[in-house]
């Protein structure tokens, strides 16, 4: 049988349509149990040898769950305490319009066969099916059909037990009244026979009474208030971002104002989290302030902490310079929390149950939760997920999630990095790994008719030593005095992965490899990584190759793209390539390639320098593990050769060719990589900085940026150059991929390259945007058929704003684990190295130590504790004493050491060696060479 909705509809242009949809009820869904005799059989994993204990109820039961159960529980559904769960579609189809990833961890839950859930398909069902009444609201639909389908379970199977787990009070009490046993979760929980530690993982929306002390925020207006107080104008809506050097800062970027606006205080920042869509509401522009100099942790302990107090009285009466003031305002809503799970410690000396965690990452506060566990969990590095933020708590309420593992263990802490920048690395399923070619894995007669054999020309890769997963080769071969062909070959990986395949649906979610130290998290599995698609020395792989054909200037005469089958003659290092280069006596064939791509590299580059390329620095690390512990033992600035450049220059040329063509070829919907213009605000740190040095810092366009660094040296300061562009690089807005249909020509422009066109083409075995970008090159080249996602825009602008989310993430892990590393290295360790001033702020010098590629912060006096022996300039951002004048890029020797009593917040020390001021400064260790006296100086010419 069908019942029929009517649905009215009012069109664009006022007219109103009438549609009709049917929806078929069954009389044949099974219910899931293998004792019903009156169901037509089918996969359950529903069983009776699970046994359900609590003591609300005297027999073993079967659970049925509503949508904010799942929602606001999902933490304790893990457990496997929980089991014999049915799932109506009602509650499924409303968990997937409202919380995608929960809806994730339940399907993957459901499809766990030891975990007993069964999702009853009730909404088709002619047992449980109700009709929808008009004046009915959506809410209560789905209650009355949850408790249908609970009074059908009842009456269909008489033997068993079912009860309905429901937050909701009044449907609690309207399910009790129509004799369905019907109970919270947190009652339930509380309950059971072997809750063991589940009570900890129980949501919770307040804490006690005990914690209902005065208002300390000001309230939330509502979602109606907000939407009003937008649409007049009063309220503006944007994303909050949290200071890293201030708990008591942040900004919210909105699109009206030109500038970010600066949030400051507790009040205004007013329990908003990192990440938050908030309404703001912008003072003043007399009440507006400049962004605070101050560098300012949080240490307190609760809301009473005179210590809070305090530094709130510090930065409330920080002067404002005119010349620097921003927009101003403060938070009175919220739109959309951005909460996730965070990992982190138990702060000591926390009381009873309630205990306060520390989360990893800086800019989330601290967290209360009620836990019986701590004795174990203090041990521990744990995983919180924050539950609401009343008005009278200094911090959010929570619940602990898992732990995972001791505080230390390297294991624990990578997975911990993982976890805090949401990198997808749990192992590839069964579905995935069925996706893989069987071995032995041989090139077949049809592939040859297919592919341009390159095998007998001498091919070689370029990598990193270790490297494994080498995606990219090249050649260069003379085919008449005055030509050379030069071809770059890329894995072709998209051979492997097709399009709609679980393979493909993984590779998409991961979108990039992410290297830690020591650890690789593959995008794709390691039998493509680091063998069918690596290209490897001596072994046959397929590629997707760009070959040009060049004059010995390297200009372009002729360009094309074919799929191939390659055999790489040998996989060099950086190191080994060089030597190669540089070794006259040696004369194959191999070396003369080598020096032929090295020497058009150079004309490539001069000629990327000429177009306004930037170069740009940041200080790129190289941790140096025990073979045998893989404890680090060393760290050192990693080393460049010319080869690092001939390779870069090959694979910016290659990805700039197929850039032009799948353009030319897919206006719409080709993925493109975009570098905007930095707005001339973002740059007025790096032009106030050469000013400061007596440079001039022209930001009128990349080519005069470029220009304007080239010319910034000192000889008295070898590394100020340096130091410029990575002040540079960090005033630049984020390169992100795109999908071409949805920008305009002029707005594809890649700033940092100076180069109109741009894309990913050199990297597919840890990038996906390669991938896409070789299937649309495949079907330019009739190398392979399209699909239908491949030529939509919107889907490819949706694969590109993941892609772009997970690069920058992958890009912030790595980073933490150097820091993790840089961090285990100095434990112990005591010694005073060369440095450089990054930054001049209030109360602190940020300084940069080119030896370890090492930023931090040396404070200018005790912590929480002024000096009146420092006098800090706004104006011209210097700090003085006496006749020092600390200026940005001085060079400066300091004491480096590790302060270990915080475990979750380990953090170098530096104390002042030179300059030397009486009372401040500590004796150098006798191994440290001192650095000239000339500067910091109190005589600088501007």
């Amino acid at each position: 049988m069908h019942t029929t909705k009517i649905f009215i509809k009012k069109n664009k242009i006022g007219n109103y349509l009438k549609h009709a949809r049917e929806h078929y009820i069954r009389d044949d869904i099974y219910c899931g149990f293998e004792s019903c005799d009156k169901c037509t059989r089918a996969t359950s994993n529903l069983s009776s040898k699970h046994v359900n204990k609590c003591n609300l109820l005297k027999n073993n039961h079967y659970l049925i769950l509503d949508t904010n159960v799942i929602l606001d529980q999902i933490d304790v559904l893990d457990e496997n305490v929980i089991g014999n769960v049915i799932i109506l579609n009602t509650v499924l189809k409303e968990v997937k319009h409202r919380n995608m990833p929960i809806y994730k961890r339940l399907i993957s839950i459901i499809e766990n066969p030891s975990r007993h859930f069964y999702i009853f398909v009730n909404d088709f069902n002619k047992g449980t099916y109700l009709k929808q009444e008009l004046t009915e609201l959506i809410n209560d639909y789905n209650d009355r059909c949850i408790r249908k389908a609970c009074s059908w379970y009842i009456e269909h199977i008489p033997d068993e037990t079912f009860v309905l787990l429901t937050e909701d009070k009044n449907n609690r009490a309207i399910a009790q009244q129509e004799d369905i046993p019907a109970y919270s979760i947190v009652e339930y929980v509380q309950n059971l026979t072997a809750n063991e530690n589940l009570i900890d993982k129980l949501a919770k929306k307040e804490f006690q009474e005990k914690f209902n002390a005065a208002d300390i925020f000001p309230p939330h207006l509502t979602i109606v208030e907000i939407d009003k107080g937008i649409k007049d104008g009063r309220l503006h809506q944007g994303t909050f971002r949290a200071s890293r050097d201030n708990f008591l800062e942040g900004s919210v970027n909105i699109q009206s104002f030109e500038e970010d606006v600066i949030l400051r205080g507790y009040s205004n920042l007013n329990r908003v989290i990192d990440g938050d869509v908030v309404a703001i509401e912008v003072f003043q522009k007399d009440q507006w302030v400049s962004p605070s100099e101050l560098v300012l942790e949080d240490d307190t302990v609760n809301a009473l902490d005179d210590n809070l107090e305090r530094k709130e009285l510090e930065i409330s009466k920080q002067r404002t310079s005119k010349k620097n003031i921003k927009p101003t305002g403060r938070v009175v809503g919220i739109i959309k929390r951005k909460w996730r799970q965070y990992c982190g410690i138990l702060q000591e000396g926390s009381a009873a149950v309630y205990h306060l965690f520390l989360p990893a990452d800086r800019k989330i506060p601290k967290i209360r939760i009620e836990t019986r566990q701590a004795e174990t969990l203090k041990t521990q590095k744990i995983i919180v997920a924050i539950d609401s933020w009343p008005r009278n708590s200094r911090y959010p309420n929570g619940h602990f999630v898992r732990a995972l593992g001791k505080i230390g263990d390297m294991k624990t802490e990578n997975e911990v990095i993982l976890l805090e920048h949401d990198v997808p690395h749990s192992q590839f399923s069964e579905e995935v790994l069925s996706c893989l070619p069987k071995l032995p894995w041989l090139i077949t007669e049809e592939d040859e008719k297919v592919r341009v054999d390159l095998r007998g020309i001498d091919i070689c890769s370029v990598d990193p030593p270790g490297c494994t997963d080498i995606d990219d080769a090249l050649h260069c071969r003379p085919i008449s005095d005055d030509k050379l062909e030069v071809g770059v070959h890329i894995a072709d990986v998209s051979h492997f992965i097709r399009p709609y395949t679980a393979l493909d649906t993984e590779a998409a979610s991961r979108s990039t490899t992410v290297y830690l130290v020591n650890k690789r998290i593959d995008m794709v599995p390691d039998l493509l990584s680091s063998n069918l698609c690596s290209l490897r020395g001596g072994e046959e792989r397929f590629a997707f190759s760009c070959i040009w054909e060049m004059d010995h200037n390297a200009n372009i005469l002729n360009t094309k793209f074919h799929k191939s089958i390659i055999k790489s003659k040998r996989a060099m290092t950086y190191e080994e390539a060089q030597l190669t280069i540089d070794d006259k006596t040696q004369t194959g064939s191999l070396a003369e390639s080598l020096r032929n791509l090295n020497k058009l590299a150079k004309f490539l580059k001069k000629r990327r320098m000429d177009n306004g390329a930037l170069v740009l620095a940041s200080p790129e690390v190289k941790i140096m593990m025990d073979s045998e512990t893989h404890d680090p033992i060393d760290v050192e600035v990693k080393k460049l050769f010319e080869t690092n450049s001939m390779v870069e220059e090959f694979m910016l040329l290659a990805n700039i060719s197929v850039a032009e063509k799948i353009l030319n070829d897919f206006p719409d919907c080709a993925v493109l990589r975009r570098h905007p213009e930095p707005p001339a605000l973002n740059l007025e740190p790096l032009v106030k900085a050469g000013k400061h040095l007596g440079f001039e810092i022209n930001i009128e366009s990349g080519k005069k940026l470029a220009e304007s660094l080239d010319q910034a040296t000192r000889d008295d300061n070898p590394y100020l150059n340096t130091m410029l562009r990575i002040l540079a690089t960090r005033c630049m807005l984020q390169a992100v991929y795109f999908a071409s249909g949805t920008f305009q020509k002029h707005e594809f422009f890649h700033y940092g390259l100076a180069v109109p066109l741009y894309t990913h083409f050199t990297s597919p075995i840890r990038r996906y945007a390669d991938i896409l970008v070789h299937r649309l090159l495949a079907v330019s080249c009739g190398a392979d058929a399209t699909y239908p996602d491949l030529m939509e825009k919107k889907k490819t602008a949706e694969l590109c704003q993941n892609m772009n989310y997970r690069h920058r993430m992958a890009q912030y892990a790595g980073r933490a684990s150097v820091a993790l590393n840089t961090h285990l290295f100095f434990r112990g360790k005591i010694q005073d190295e060369k440095g450089y001033i990054l930054y001049v702020r209030k109360n602190a010098l940020q300084v940069l130590i080119p030896k370890y590629g090492l930023e931090s912060t040396l404070y200018l006096g005790k912590k929480d504790e002024k000096l009146d022996i420092f006098t800090y300039n706004e104006e011209d951002q210097t700090q003085r004493c006496a006749d020092v004048v600390f200026h940005a890029f001085d060079p400066v020797t300091i004491r480096l050491s590790m302060d270990s009593k915080n475990i979750q917040h380990e953090k170098f020390v530096l104390q002042l060696v030179f300059p030397v001021i009486e009372g401040f400064s500590v004796p150098p260790l006798e191994d440290v060479e001192m650095p000239e006296p000339e500067i910091p100086h109190k005589k600088r010419k501007k």
